[in-house]
């Protein structure tokens, strides 16, 4: 049977893309940040993939090209329906279209979030060790982090509300959700989303759930979007959504706001104007031509070959004493504990960096309860990750 010349080609995650002189954060900044050599150094600390995104997206740009005229972008509604057409057919949640405001990305969202909703001095609720770039808008912002670590156990991460309750004086206005979990890699339980949920009304806070990750979850979990887990608390909840980690179009900087609550709205726009805040073209064509079925399949083969990717590596962790990794139920960002070992920290960061040449985020940047962690990104066609492995028991040997 022959092919169907219309059918898109599968995609060969399996082929290695140069990135070198692109003006590639995670493989061009490599050498300066890390030390790692760019002539054999392996990029493993920027979340985004090394794949290229699905032919629907190529063609979207493709056709902008060949039009050849950039001007502004009117008329969203094409670019709404996708969203709404994604959420409730791959997370069973309804969105409104009046619910979608377009930021620069999430990072963007959440300064936005955090320019809105809160004032100078308050304090903003963050689960640690978490993604490093919200600490940072809030500090930039004049606003305190209010570190609440996160409980180990078993299954990962868990949460410890108690003794955050403890932890809360009044000055907090204002806590992030990130769902799944990043750096760790958890997938919250509906359980767990109560407690938030319960947490988030004792303290009077507004909750804002970063779910960037939510399309890219392993067999056996499950993600509960808190919109949906937890309609009572939309008086508070603010849901930040994007395209960019699921497709690998990060560089779009094209992240969604989706706000059901009237007043909140409200604030939120208002900000929006002050700021002068619009979407740029490129994004929203890409953004729709992703939140497609060819986009959903594309993404389905992306998170199988990951999840192989996540044994290989997994199963190579296993081999050296001391060395542990978190069990990963989602994202592509394994988060690897030295702790046992007995090594101090930055013995461990060495032997990594410049022994096995091999760039990872510090776990110290992620907050309290990360310092004797690495995070490394899976999102790299397996050669890469079956020759990471290799150089790290290599570099880890004197262990075995």
């Amino acid at each position: 049977m022959k092919d169907n010349p219309a059918m898109p080609a599968a995609p060969d995650f399996d082929e290695v893309i140069d990135r070198f002189g692109t003006h590639c954060s995670k493989w061009d900044a490599m050498e300066p940040i890390y030390g790692v050599p760019a002539a054999d150094g392996i990029a493993m600390w920027v979340a985004d993939m090394d794949f290229r995104p699905p032919q629907v997206v190529q063609a979207a740009l493709e056709k902008m090209t060949a039009h050849g005229v950039y001007g502004y972008f009117g008329d969203d509604s094409d670019y709404k329906s996708a969203i709404r057409w994604w959420m409730q057919t791959r997370h069973g949640w309804t969105v409104e279209p009046e619910w979608i405001f377009t930021t620069h990305g999430l990072v963007n969202g959440t300064a936005l979030c955090v320019d809105a909703f809160t004032a100078p001095g308050d304090g903003v609720v963050l689960m640690t060790p978490v993604y490093h770039a919200f600490a940072r808008v809030i500090k930039a912002a004049g606003r305190e982090v209010v570190e609440c670590q996160l409980a180990q156990t078993e299954a990962g991460y868990g949460m410890d509300f108690a003794a955050w309750d403890a932890q809360m004086t009044g000055r907090e206005k204002m806590m992030i959700l990130c769902s799944p979990h990043n750096p760790g890699g958890r997938v919250w339980t509906g359980e767990e989303l109560a407690g938030v949920a319960d947490f988030c009304r004792r303290h009077d806070l507004i909750l804002v759930s970063d779910e960037i990750h939510h399309d890219l979850v392993f067999g056996g979990a499950k993600h509960q979007v808190m919109a949906v887990a937890e309609p009572d608390l939309k008086d508070r909840l603010v849901m930040m959504t994007a395209a960019t980690k699921t497709f690998n179009i990060a560089g779009s900087h094209t992240g969604n706001v989706i706000i059901e609550d009237a007043d909140l709205r409200a604030r939120f726009a208002a900000r929006m104007m002050a700021l002068g805040i619009s979407p740029n073209s490129f994004g929203m064509e890409m953004v729709t031509a992703a939140y497609s079925p060819e986009g959903a399949a594309w993404v389905d083969a992306c998170v199988a070959y990951i999840d192989g990717n996540r044994q290989i590596f997994d199963d190579g962790i296993a081999t050296i004493p001391g060395l542990r990794s978190m069990p990963l139920q989602a994202t592509y960002l394994a988060w690897v504990d030295s702790a046992d070992t007995g090594m101090p920290v930055a013995e461990f960061n060495d032997r990594v960096m410049k022994t096995a040449r091999i760039a990872a985020n510090v776990g110290a940047t992620f907050g309290a309860g990360g310092e004797s962690y690495l995070r490394f990104n899976l999102a790299t066609p397996r050669a890469r990750v079956v020759e990471a492995v290799a150089r790290l028991k290599a570099a880890f040997s004197d262990l075995q």
